[in-house]
């Protein structure tokens, strides 16, 4: 009988846990169940960017259906109102699912110490709700200002209060400060009529970073003209204004509350035992202590290393859901289980679009090269649960789509032009390589008794190869070669694999060469015409049989690669069609078992 596996949360944890289970147990009789309560994946590292206005939604949510088509997967949308461990199952209000072994992956929650008015009045950012709404608010806040007449409104609407001086509260303000600026222009606001303020109940900003890069971060932080209060703990929130504990009063209507979280509230309502924060208390195998084929990971797991729990981080989150994942299979196999030990790589934190300070491999890093880490561990994560796919939309989402030159390379790779001035050019190419392929025709290319593209079986010696070689170039065109003659790697190449077959390459030159010209003219598949043409054209180089005249074949064919069919050209109508192509055979539509949005009862 199978094995049911379900996981609940399909956060960073939820995620690697079920990628591993699927990648371990392919040969074996098991099945996974991974509940969410969307059906995709938040990329909750980046949640400031959107609240911030630099990248859209799409940017940091991963649709699962993307992740877990074809494979032992199953993603159930639903909601879980119950666990019951002694029975082996969650329930749901139309629904019951049975395990044998439960992951849970719960999450945490804002921590709101009871400050009076905080969760009436404040923000969090712990959602990608919670960051569309700040967003709206924001600008919300700008637009009422444009409009109002009474000072003393105004400079309410445009003070902006981030509490908290850790990894998200530094984050959101440094999209802050650099989002007022574009809404500024938007509303016609004077930028210093604007405040953004970071108010930190401790003495310090970022406690978890050394003092070298704490002093950076609040070098930028002043440089973005962000209002830094330290010692300053809030006890009460209003509608419109924020106290302090000195007596000090911010007039406001936005505060976004980044001050710490804790365990799930979902947890304190189950019979499981709770460690410190209402997170869960575990033993080094990630599991439960009360219930053995119960593990817990990610921000909800509680479990002491050297008297310290571990950090409620990402790489908290991945580490636990290795250590879980490997144990149930352990255990199906009859193998070993594995300890739990934490091994962190380092902390980022960036401060807007540009600046970045970060701890890496024990290595202080700043600056570009800080921001640029940071792209990079996000898009080394995307392809770990992903592939190149995810890693593009990355880069899109990141580079290309960007407004306002908010990227770490401001605005070079958001350029667009409109594709249709290059039309002519797309047509020019094509008839070109149209031309060059049906000489070759006429050259006699297609006959057996002529070989243009290597050298005969006959002659042999490098002084007769290039004298061959001179030959084909002559009868290809009469332009001097780049090369005199191909280098010897290239040589070696032809001699072991074209050389035996030299009359069918000969073959596909010339109907490749055909096929990227008619492709060209008609506009189809043109990105993948123009990577074919520049793969011709370095060939041809190499083969000491192309002067410094296809070097425009090269460069035109680049300029195509940015989408040049899609202007009077098959490509309007056939990519799109290729796409939903693509997303029903090969990501699917998944056969979600309920359609009910969410995984957690409501406090």
């Amino acid at each position: 009988m199978a094995k049911k596996i379900v996981i609940l949360g399909a956060g960073y944890g939820g995620v690697r846990a079920a990628k591993l289970l699927n990648k371990r147990l392919k040969k074996h009789d098991v099945e996974i169940n991974l509940i969410d309560k969307n059906p995709y994946h938040t990329l909750m590292t980046e949640l400031h960017e959107v609240a911030g206005g630099r990248v859209e939604e799409d940017a940091v949510k991963v649709e699962l259906k993307r992740l877990f088509h074809r494979s032992k997967v199953n993603v159930i949308v639903d909601q879980i109102i119950d666990v019951d461990f002694k029975n082996r199952r969650l329930t749901s209000k139309e629904a019951i699912y049975e395990y044998d072994y439960l992951i849970l992956n719960i999450g945490s929650e804002p921590a709101f110490f009871g400050v009076k008015g905080v969760q009436e009045y404040g923000f969090t950012l712990w959602s990608l709700e919670d960051a569309k709404n700040i967003r709206r608010h924001i600008e919300d806040m700008f637009e009422e200002a444009s409009k109002t007449t009474s000072s003393e409104e105004r400079r309410k609407l445009l003070t902006f209060v981030v509490a908290g001086a850790g990894f998200t509260g530094v984050e959101m303000a440094g999209e802050l400060a650099e989002f007022k600026k574009e809404l500024c222009y938007k509303y016609n606001i004077d930028e210093k009529e604007v405040r953004v303020m970071i108010v930190e109940a401790l003495d310090t900003i970022l406690p978890t970073l050394n003092e070298k890069l704490i002093k950076k971060a609040r070098y930028y932080i002043n440089k973005l003209n962000i209002e830094l209060r330290t010692s300053s703990p809030i006890v009460e929130v209003s509608e419109d204004k924020v106290v302090l504990k000195n007596g000090d009063v911010i007039n406001t209507k936005t505060l976004i509350w980044t001050c710490g979280v804790q365990g799930n509230s979902f947890a304190s309502k189950l019979d499981i035992t709770l460690g410190k924060r209402g997170r869960i208390l575990t033993n080094e195998y990630m599991q439960s202590v009360d219930y053995d084929n119960v593990y817990v990971i990610g921000d909800i797991t509680y479990f002491e290393e050297d008297q310290k729990p571990v950090l409620q981080v990402v790489e908290t989150a991945l580490q636990t859901a290795d250590v879980a994942a490997e144990n149930i299979v352990a255990d199906i196999k009859g193998s070993e289980k594995k300890r739990f030990k934490s091994n962190y790589h380092g902390f980022m934190v960036s401060i807007g679009s540009r600046y970045c300070v970060a701890t890496l491999m024990n290595k202080n890093v700043t600056g570009f090269f800080a921001m640029a880490a940071k792209h990079l561990v996000n898009m080394h994560y995307l392809f770990g649960i992903g592939g190149f796919l995810l890693i593009w939309d990355y880069f899109k989402h990141h580079f290309m789509d960007i407004k306002n030159n908010k990227s770490m390379v401001g605005g070079h790779f958001a350029s667009k032009t409109p594709t249709f001035w290059l039309v002519p050019l797309r047509l020019f190419i094509g008839i070109m390589w149209l031309i060059e392929g049906l000489g070759k025709v006429k050259q006699g290319w297609l006959s057996p008794d002529k070989i243009f593209i290597v050298t005969a079986s006959s002659v042999s010696g490098a002084s007769q190869a290039t004298e061959a070689v001179a030959s084909a170039s002559q009868a290809v065109s009469q332009a001097v070669p780049l090369l005199k003659q191909p280098p010897e790697f290239y040589q070696q190449f032809m001699h072991i694999f074209v050389e035996p077959f030299a009359y069918y390459f000969q073959v596909m030159v010339v109907l490749a060469e055909i096929g990227i010209g008619l492709a060209l003219i008609a506009g189809l598949f043109t990105a993948l015409a123009s990577l074919a043409s520049i793969f011709l054209c370095f060939n041809f180089i190499l083969s000491a049989m192309a002067g410094k005249e296809i070097l425009w074949y090269i460069f035109g064919a680049i300029a195509l690669l940015g989408g040049a069919g899609r202007s009077f050209g098959l490509d309007y109508y056939v990519v799109p069609w290729f796409y939903k192509w693509w997303e029903k055979t090969f990501r699917g539509k998944l056969n979600f078992k309920s359609k009910k949005r969410g995984i957690y009862e409501k406090a």
